[in-house]
């Protein structure tokens, strides 16, 4: 985050990562569950504080306090009532003293956990949160989280709290279970509705504890749509299970952080964890999402020196073979082929020569997908182009460079003949077999059209006039499947605003998903080039399903594969279901990207054939 005001512009700009569990994290340092857990922000602060600063080490953009249970009620359970302003007060003093110290922006949550259920019956509920409420907002919290709230009943308790503070920011975070229900049944659409009148809105919802990431995956796909507020979600580390005297989550850091990314895909704007998760956990869901949500403004202005004049860009039938195709309506057939991992690209260039003889239009070549570290796509497609005689669409990822950087490689792709790029963010360092590198990313896909888009009018990232122009043939990706399909759309209008005139989708499995996707943004006029994945093996289906971000195959398509035992017999059923796709969409679609699973372009000249 860069220099943040409050907590609500944070969530509103970009992802916010919240801290774990702190009660679970408490236990592992061999606190017995007897003791009052919030009493140790008096008793024990270097444990507490200890654990504030490992999640902050770990990217946590919130530190909550241990304050979830420091209420009179369930701290009178303990004798300590009389404590409870000087146990808050503690409670955000550690976790303001890691916060300062950590060198970046990190805000501190006042923690406000449910009253317990046996109370008495006469405990003035809104009475007892009020003065846990007063004690945090003085001691100086940035905003106040109601946590794992049970009832809508509870939820409106806590927004009564709050009249007492007007326009101090909170969360109202409620706990739901696999059936996306609370304990009582009360499901999401009267959680989440909006506060009663005269009662003040939470900043931010939230859906925390009660079940693991799968779960509140579904509840997450129904309160983003529910909500106008940003939507904060913090799983529990899974179903804990209980091995001797201890209940222990069984979930990994890396299993938590793929459904990280599947929250972000919704439109998630915060993103933590509850019981069982760890600093790891932390970890892992910032290394792996940070870098996919730089939320808006990664684009730059350029301010034109004086003396400097835009120019009239090519027409796309001008820029390249492609381009002509694209502009006059004819079919195009592209097949992609991966760069290999050593320098001799000998193979390469014989696979490019053969789909040339038999009529493919223009190879795909990746640039490091899944993060991976291949030979330059930009000399594999120069050497293509040269020797295969056929053209290329170069894709472009502005993970591996920096503005400065990304300008000179555009540059030399125009010196190159190389006029075809696909424009796409690209994968994380994390996902791939070097997590230690660091990703760039100064501007995602939309900034590098805007980018590109200038260069072909003459002009260079600092204002400057170049000589000649650029006449690159701007594409772009798009994900028919995305979960957070509103989003997705906003985003291709985005791009077709900077300057996309093609695009080529992600591998599409399900045809109806991609012809919903094409009446959303057919209005636009942009050539589409379907991506289609020829299935070589159900083994292959079900690592891409289950293991490559974004990817959703039908079950129909999963028991056409598992009806089949031989590969051989998988891979012809894996092409007829692709040639089916194609014939599915033809008529709405430009042309086809066709991968070649495993290098195999024989697969893909049977899909094309």
């Amino acid at each position: 985050m860069s220099d943040p005001s409050n907590i609500q512009e944070c969530l509103s700009q970009g992802v916010v990562i919240f801290d774990g569990a702190m009660g679970t994290e408490i236990y592992a340092h061999n606190v017995l569950t007897n003791r009052c857990f919030d009493e140790l922000c008096l008793s024990r602060p270097e444990l507490v504080r200890e654990v504030h600063a490992s999640y902050a080490n770990a990217g946590a953009d919130v530190l909550t306090t241990n304050t979830f249970g420091a209420n009179r009620v369930s701290l009178g359970k303990y004798g300590l009532a009389d404590e409870m302003v000087s146990i808050n007060q503690a409670g955000v003093a550690l976790a303001r003293e890691v916060a300062d110290a950590a060198g970046r922006p990190v805000f501190v949550a006042g923690s406000v956990g449910p009253l317990p259920n046996d109370r008495p019956k006469d405990v003035d509920a809104v009475a007892v949160l009020r003065e846990q409420v007063d004690a945090l907002v003085e001691a100086g919290v940035d905003f106040v989280s109601f946590e794992t709230q049970p009832s809508r009943e509870a939820l409106e308790q806590c927004a009564r709290v709050m009249e007492a503070h007007a326009g101090f920011p909170f969360v109202l975070s409620c706990v739901v279970y696999d059936d996306c229900e609370s304990a009582s049944g009360e499901a999401l659409q009267r959680l989440l509705a909006p506060m009663s009148e005269g009662l003040p809105a939470p900043i931010a919802w939230g859906l925390n504890c009660g079940t693991g990431p799968a779960a509140l995956l579904s509840a997450a796909e129904q309160a983003v749509r529910l909500v106008e507020q940003p939507l904060i979600v913090q799983p529990n580390a899974g179903i804990p299970k209980e091995i001797g005297e201890r209940r222990i989550y069984l979930c990994s850091p890396d299993y938590l952080a793929g459904y990280a990314k599947r929250y972000l895909e919704l439109g998630v704007r915060g993103i933590g964890g509850c019981c069982g998760t760890s600093p790891d956990h932390i970890r892992e869901i910032a290394q792996r999402i940070k870098p996919l949500a730089k939320g808006p403004g990664k684009t730059f202005t350029v301010e034109l020196a004086a003396s400097v004049t835009p120019q009239e860009p090519e027409r796309l039938e001008n820029k390249s073979r492609l381009g002509w195709r694209l502009a006059n309506g004819t079919w195009i057939t592209t097949v992609e082929i991966l760069p290999p991992r050593g320098y001799d690209l000998t193979d390469t260039i014989a696979k490019a020569r053969e789909l040339y003889v038999n009529g493919v239009d223009a190879i795909n070549i990746p640039d490091g997908p899944r993060a991976s570290s291949r030979i330059s796509p930009l000399i594999t497609s120069l050497n293509i182009q040269r020797e295969a005689r056929i053209e290329v669409i170069l894709h472009f990822c502005s993970r591996d460079r920096n503005l400065i950087g990304m300008q000179a490689d555009l540059l030399a792709c125009a010196a190159s003949g190389i006029h075809n790029i696909l424009f796409v963010t690209g994968d994380p360092p994390k996902l791939g077999n070097y997590p230690f590198a660091t990703g760039v990313f100064d501007v995602d896909s939309i900034g590098m059209c805007g980018v590109q888009s200038r260069l072909n009018q003459g002009i260079d990232i600092g204002g400057q006039a170049i000589e000649p122009k650029t006449k690159a043939a701007i594409g772009v990706g798009a994900d028919p499947t995305m979960l957070d399909q509103e989003r997705e759309v906003r985003r291709f209008h985005e791009k077709v605003e900077a300057g996309a005139e093609y695009a080529i989708t992600q591998p599409v499995f399900d045809p109806d998903a991609l012809l919903a996707f094409l009446d959303k943004v057919q209005h636009l006029g942009t050539p589409m080039l379907a991506g289609i994945w020829p299935l070589a093996s159900l083994r292959n289906a079900e690592f891409l399903q289950n293991e490559v971000p974004g990817v959703t195959i039908p079950e129909n398509t999963m028991a056409r594969m598992s009806a089949y035992s031989t590969k051989e017999d998988q891979r012809r059923v894996g092409i007829e279901i692709a040639r089916e796709a194609v014939e599915r969409v033809r008529d709405r679609v430009a042309g086809i990207q066709v991968s070649a699973p495993f290098g195999n372009i024989h697969t893909a000249l049977a899909v094309i054939q």
